[in-house]
């Protein structure tokens, strides 16, 4: 069954079933529930400290000892679904890497694809602050994210400094590959 479908069932319905309907989805869902508080209630500085919890919790759990890479990224998309701004979105994105830093700087480097999911991490939240032309509201916490990897095994660190120059490129860098470029043209 098809959106289509669904919506020419809905017609269908009078307002009473309908209300029931939206009600008892409301009950039975947990993301239909938190969707239509959001509706009601729009406040996205609160749901933006709930989501940075639920990603802080991903890495330093309650109980246990284990994170969950995956709980953090889940925090990161349900946060998008719900049509939150861009700026928390960036925002939430950024925190994720940044606590994830923090955790390996904390308990020593873990893995390779604790990396990846870090690195893609902060390379989708710096191309969705470049489309918003919000990089420079968020160039110091990017540049202590870069400055916190330097010991950071896996190629990580490095990795991190060759995206973070492609997105705020200086004076020095350009110097530095036209210097680059004149060498290697003199070594022909």
């Amino acid at each position: 069954m098809g959106l289509t479908d669904i919506k020419k069932e809905l017609k269908k319905l009078d307002k009473d079933k309908l209300i029931d309907l939206v009600a008892d989805l409301y009950k039975k869902n947990k993301s239909v529930k938190e969707f239509f508080d959001f509706y009601v209630n729009p406040d996205e500085r609160q749901l933006f400290e709930k989501y940075r919890d639920k990603i802080f919790e991903a890495f330093y759990p309650k109980r246990g000892y284990k994170f969950k890479l995956k709980d953090g990224k889940q925090a990161i998309s349900d946060f998008k679904k719900l049509g939150a701004s861009t700026d928390l979105l960036a925002d939430l994105m950024l925190f994720y890497v940044e606590t994830g830093v923090k955790f390996t700087n904390d308990f020593g480097d873990i893995n390779e694809a604790f990396y990846k999911s870090l690195e893609t991490t902060f390379v989708g939240s710096l191309t969705l602050m470049r489309k918003e032309n919000l990089l420079d509201k968020f160039e110091d916490r990017v540049g202590k994210v870069v400055d916190d990897t330097s010991g950071i095994g896996w190629g990580f660190h490095d990795y991190l400094v060759d995206v973070w120059i492609d997105f705020y490129p200086t004076d020095d860098d350009e110097v530095y590959e036209e210097d680059t470029n004149e060498i290697e043209e003199n070594e022909k």
